[in-house]
């Protein structure tokens, strides 16, 4: 009886000891495919998102490893026989303790070999050239501006044209007989003036006074600032237009038949189409079977979307990098059939429940997020600069010196009124408040007034 507790303590410390050593120790095995920009060749050593990856890992569980790549440069398939090819083969048979690469989770591969926790998530999107847009809209030239500062454009317009209407009365300057003379800024002239200005035209005699010169000034570098803008941003708008699609999801791409379409053969993806309920999905399915628009590679795929008038069907991730590198392309928003990439062990393995963990934490600290931005970045600055349309935050400034400037306006025609009435005063013999007073009666009666007093005469 001793001997045989002594047995069993030996293979249970043997065992505890071998799964340490598999976890910490010992070097694995790793298989991996080249794939760009998963793992690729530099020199005699191996470079790509998922080395990175695979060095990260190997520092927070601190196990030692060395790679190779998969023989026969497959994934990983269940035959007839129910035997693996691939990847996942290496692993079943025990050739490698993990493999790497952007393998699918798959209900078929989680039965044969133990998977991580998902690095990275994926789905079915549409790849199309950028040349093929919607039709221009009746209204857009009014693109470059939001709605709310086309409101701000106009109440800025009203309140400078009646502040110009404002001044021209106020100011004697302007209007030194109001008994007499009649006004030459009624409200439409002021309203007119302040629009041909906007449009960098004289309309009719301009202000004499000081205060409607500070007015019309401070309007007149308002107007050329928004024309500016205005301007900018409608180009840099009909240049992003190409990034507006015609087909922006899987429904358009189905209800037409102006794009051919198509995705890989054999592939993951075409037996989502095929297997789905959707009825647009099935569609689709069927016209790819049925004018068997199908392509041999990814690279054949991102070519004819770049030759024009094909949307290539394909899974996102690998998208997102075609268009990184060809700044000609676009993928749609819209992303179907999500699934992840995950690392596949050997079924059982200690370090199974260690590599979910560690992936989570990579995630969670933000470094799977910066692998994704380093090896999917792209040059095509200018392109995926996308044009939006300016708010009025954009213009406060603009917006606060033209109050400024209309206030100042105001005052200044103020300040030249109270300086005539204190003249006026010391030669009527008047107080200076009742003189004020009389002024700004004559002068904001509507100059209809004096005109029935000449007929009348």
């Amino acid at each position: 009886m001793r001997m045989l507790l002594g047995f069993i303590l030996c293979t249970m410390v043997h065992l505890l000891n071998f799964g340490t050593c598999t976890a910490v120790r010992s070097e694995l095995k790793i298989t991996t495919i080249k794939q760009d920009p998963y793992t690729m060749s530099k020199g005699s050593q191996l470079e790509g998102y998922c080395m990175d990856l695979l060095s990260e890992l190997s520092k927070k569980l601190g196990f030692k490893y060395s790679v190779h790549l998969v023989k026969d440069n497959n994934y990983g398939r269940q035959d007839d026989n129910g035997d693996w090819n691939g990847m996942i083969g290496e692993v079943v048979r025990g050739e490698a303790d993990l493999a790497i690469a952007p393998l699918t989770l798959t209900a078929a591969r989680e039965k044969a070999v133990a998977m991580t926790k998902p690095f990275m998530q994926t789905g079915i999107s549409i790849l199309l050239k950028k040349d093929i847009v919607e039709e221009a809209g009746f209204f857009d030239f009014l693109s470059p501006f939001s709605a709310e500062t086309w409101g701000g454009i106009l109440l800025a317009y009203l309140g400078t044209s009646a502040c110009i209407f404002i001044v021209a009365r106020l100011s004697p300057c302007e209007w030194s007989q109001p008994q007499t003379e009649e006004n030459s800024f009624t409200l439409l002239h002021s309203l007119w003036y302040t629009a041909g200005a906007l449009t960098l035209q004289g309309a009719g005699p301009h202000p004499k006074a000081l205060s409607g010169r500070v007015i019309c000034c401070t309007w007149w570098l308002f107007a050329l600032v928004l024309l500016a803008c205005y301007f900018s941003n409608l180009s840099s708008s009909q240049s992003s237009d190409s990034t507006s699609l015609s087909v922006k999801g899987f429904e358009d791409l189905a209800n037409q038949e102006a794009i051919e379409f198509g995705t890989l053969a054999g592939s993951s993806t075409l037996a989502f189409f095929k297997n789905s309920n959707n009825p647009a999905y099935r569609r689709i399915y069927e016209h790819m079977e049925r004018s068997k628009s199908f392509v041999s590679s990814m690279d054949e795929g991102v070519r004819r979307a770049r030759e024009g008038n094909f949307a290539f069907i394909g899974e996102s991730v690998s998208l997102d990098l075609a268009v990184a590198r060809h700044c000609d392309l676009v993928r749609a928003h819209e992303v179907i059939g999500m699934r992840g990439y995950s690392i596949a062990a050997t079924l059982g393995s200690p370090l199974l429940k260690n590599l979910s963990v560690a992936i989570l934490q990579l995630s969670e600290a933000g470094e799977l997020a910066y692998l994704r931005s380093k090896w999917w970045a792209s040059s095509c600055v200018t392109d995926t600069a996308k044009a939006s349309a300016l708010h009025p935050h954009s213009l406060k400034g603009m917006f606060l010196i033209l109050g400024l400037g209309l206030g100042l306006g105001v005052l200044l025609a103020l300040l030249e009124l109270t300086s005539k009435t204190r003249s006026s005063a010391g030669e009527q013999r008047k107080s200076c408040c009742i003189v004020l007073s009389d002024e700004l009666s004559q002068r904001l009666r509507s100059s209809n007034v004096n005109r029935s007093q000449e007929d009348k005469a």
